[in-house]
């Protein structure tokens, strides 16, 4: 069986509102909304863990109710850090492998999902990633210097493991080198596997993101 855990216990600072941009409207519901309909279309089986941050479980709750959003969820509160948050839902998760993904990233398309299930069963940890299109430079106070952007990528999620590895390296204490879940399972040795993710699995973190994201959900096939 699969387990969703999908992270949305930030407050999301960036947005600039006073309202976490997990709960935003995209269109005609929050982008949580979205992206928890998605993952539970690609499968209906799936257990979907999704956390949030204590001071919103009850409007979570009435957004549901407002919404007519019936999809059968699990709601954890999310700790200090992403990674307390990640940790208190992997008590509950019970799936043999365990996808971590960002409530914001409602646009993961099937062939990823598809491909992620497929390669985590001979990696134990797989994620998707994208090439790097912007020229980079590498800043050190008043020197910098341009790298080779094709030895770099960009991350996505959802990211994949097998159950036990995650559930292993999340017994850990938090370090600040934590910056994503891949991290959390290398730290302990194990080897995290790429594969291609796609252009449209932005993360809507700004208000720029949120009207790109507006286009792509008028035109996206996933």
């Amino acid at each position: 069986m699969l387990t969703f855990i999908i992270t949305a216990g930030g407050i999301g600072k960036r947005m600039g509102g006073a309202i976490p941009k997990q709960f935003l409207l995209l269109n005609d519901k929050p982008i949580l909304m979205h992206t928890i309909e998605h993952l539970h279309a690609f499968d209906p089986a799936a257990e979907l863990i999704v956390t949030l941050p204590q001071d919103y479980l009850t409007d979570w709750d009435e957004m549901c109710q407002k919404y007519e959003f019936t999809i059968k969820h699990i709601v954890i509160s999310g700790g200090q850090e992403r990674f307390d948050s990640i940790k208190n839902a992997l008590e509950k998760a019970t799936g043999d492998w365990i996808a971590v993904h960002d409530g914001v990233r409602p646009f993961v398309s099937k062939s990823v999902l598809n491909q992620l299930l497929v390669e985590v069963k001979s990696y134990r940890a797989v994620i998707p990633v994208i090439p790097v299109k912007e020229t980079l430079r590498i800043a050190d106070g008043e020197t910098n210097a341009t790298v080779q952007r094709d030895h770099y990528r960009v991350v996505q999620t959802p990211q994949i493991f097998e159950a036990k590895l995650i559930k292993k390296a999340y017994e850990q204490k938090y370090t600040t080198a934590f910056t994503d879940d891949a991290s959390v399972v290398e730290s302990i040795g194990a080897r995290v596997h790429l594969i291609a993710g796609n252009d449209e699995n932005i993360k809507i973190t700004n208000p720029l993101d949120l009207s790109v994201a507006a286009i792509i959900l008028k035109t996206w096939k996933s």
